[in-house]
């Protein structure tokens, strides 16, 4: 690994720390380096507060030696006035005279416009610095502005003889197939995008309120499918712990694709990202129009005898671990 690999690396690692709570704007992370040795550091705040770059130049206490330092950041610079003033303008304010960028922000607003007002400025500019691995930590970002919808994660548990769950239960709430170690690592998952879906019979059978209790952070927006307005109000998704979103014929066409109407939707309202979690008729859904970008699925040391089998998926595997007695397999769509 290369010095300037090594330190957007570590940008990429700052940057995750802002992970749920910076939409729209992307989660960036910047570090300024002065002969070695890192002199400052942030990631994007709030959405409407400091960008990362504002971050890590106010962190330097002494700002003299930003006039001989480098600045790396994950994201170019954006170029254009929106909550906040121009980061790149800020660099060629504080004379940074060296600014390593892992990959080019494509939105239209910026799209280059930020590396040539630096260049043109007299900075000397890297660009594509583990370009692929800051493509992926912004894959949320580029998904909503290249593809006009959010980044889709398929979420669910599976016996080990392929179920979702048993025939009949005896309680309105979930039969859980997995380890608390497990469902706590999906709350922190709550806490990194901005919504969460599920269909009808979920919200009937399992009544649950998609919220955040194991983990701390953001409660996402709770997105239901109740095509005849048929879910009682009562219901936990309805509550007061988060913001909820229904989806009925009044707002889209259930005789036409689903999946793609949802998507548009949710790209009208702004979500950058989802998180798909049933049941299996939803997962379906989405997987049978090719509208998914990535599947998390965990494997519990159980079986039903029958029930509700699990989603038909193809993808690539890009990791597998061991969580517990749980297997949790991560696919990604090609």
């Amino acid at each position: 690994m290369t010095t300037n690999e090594y330190y957007i690396n570590r940008c990429i690692n700052i940057a995750k720390n802002g992970l749920g709570s910076t939409r729209p704007n992307p989660t960036v992370g910047a570090i300024i380096v002065h002969n070695n040795k890192i002199i400052g550091e942030g990631f994007t705040s709030n959405y409407g507060g400091n960008h990362a770059e504002v971050n890590a130049i106010n962190s330097v206490v002494n700002k003299a030696l930003l006039k001989e330092s480098t600045i790396y950041v994950t994201l170019e610079p954006c170029s254009h006035y929106g909550k906040t003033p121009p980061c790149s303008d800020l660099i060629i304010k504080t004379e940074i005279p060296n600014v390593v960028i892992g990959c080019i922000d494509d939105n239209e607003h910026v799209s280059g416009k930020g590396i040539a007002k630096l260049k043109d400025a007299g900075c000397q500019v890297t660009v594509g610095v583990l370009e692929k691995e800051c493509k992926n930590h912004h894959k949320r970002f580029f998904t909503f502005h290249n593809k006009k919808r959010p980044y889709i994660i398929l979420k669910w548990a599976e016996t080990e003889n392929g179920f979702l769950s048993p025939e009949k239960k005896d309680e309105q709430k979930p039969v859980w197939i997995t380890t608390p170690y497990s469902r706590q690592l999906v709350h922190k998952w709550r806490t990194e995008e901005q919504a969460i879906l599920i269909g009808t019979n979920t919200a009937l059978d399992d009544n649950p309120s998609l919220t955040v209790r194991d983990w701390t952070g953001n409660n996402p927006i709770r997105i239901v499918i109740d095509r005849n307005e048929k879910l009682p109000k009562t219901l936990s998704i309805f509550n007061n712990q988060a913001e909820s979103i229904t989806i009925t014929s009044k707002n889209i066409d259930f005789n036409k694709p689903i999946a793609k109407q949802i998507c548009e939707l949710l790209f009208e309202k702004q979500i950058n990202s989802v998180i798909i979690e049933g049941g299996a008729k939803t997962l379906q859904t989405f997987i049978n129009e090719n509208l998914w970008d990535e599947a998390r699925v965990f494997k519990g040391n159980i079986n039903f005898i029958n029930g509700t089998k699990a989603p038909q998926l193809s993808g690539t595997i890009i990791s597998e671990e061991k969580i517990s007695t749980d297997t949790l397999k991560i696919y990604t769509n090609d």
